[in-house]
């Protein structure tokens, strides 16, 4: 992405590259959303207040995602970006996932805090995948796409999780979000 042009693929592999980091995007959001569909369950477990469940909701995450994304950006600069992409999936994949395993509010704290360490890794190299591969004519409807897995990801939380949250409780919930990313990762790694 240094203004370099962009690299010269097949169409199909172009395509593959799309398919992927939207499936990138769309578990970012799963990940991120699921836990709002578990308070109840977190909440009536842990006997956690309000203001504690609020804070591993939002702030715990946020910040975390928040000063993680400035080194992970550079490291996208000068690092091999698929693998980062990989390595950061698989991250907060398993971390949604141990969220499910928590036995205590503190365990589920720091799951929590390593999924927003996680995420701070889908978007800088995704964007940057997208400025390299696609010229600047195609970009935009490559990037768009990209992004749009961030709605289906919000359908999937919203549907799947809530469906498996209501019918096998949340922890399962947290696994069954969890699990699909750490086989994306071992895909976009090897791929």
């Amino acid at each position: 992405g240094s203004g370099e042009a962009p690299r010269s693929e097949s169409p199909a592999y172009l395509g593959w590259v799309v398919f992927l980091l939207f499936w990138v995007q769309a578990l970012n959001i799963v990940d991120r959303h699921v836990f709002g569909l578990t308070i109840p369950g977190v909440k009536n477990e842990f006997g956690l207040s309000d203001q504690l469940l609020g804070a591993l909701a939002g702030f715990a995450f946020a910040i975390f995602y928040s000063i993680a994304g400035i080194p992970v950006a550079r490291w996208a600069d000068r690092g091999v970006r698929r693998s980062i992409i990989a390595l950061s999936l698989l991250l907060w994949s398993a971390m949604t996932a141990a969220c499910g395993l928590a036995q205590s509010a503190w365990q589920l704290a720091l799951a929590r805090v390593l999924v927003g360490v996680g995420e701070a890794g889908g978007s800088p190299p995704t964007h940057s995948l997208v400025t390299d591969y696609f010229p600047l004519e195609r970009r935009g409807r490559a990037m768009g796409l990209v992004s749009m897995g961030g709605s289906v990801g919000i359908v999937i939380s919203l549907a799947l999780g809530g469906w498996v949250i209501h019918h096998w409780g949340w922890r399962q919930g947290f696994l069954v979000m969890g699990f699909p990313g750490v086989a994306l990762a071992l895909l976009i790694r090897l791929t």
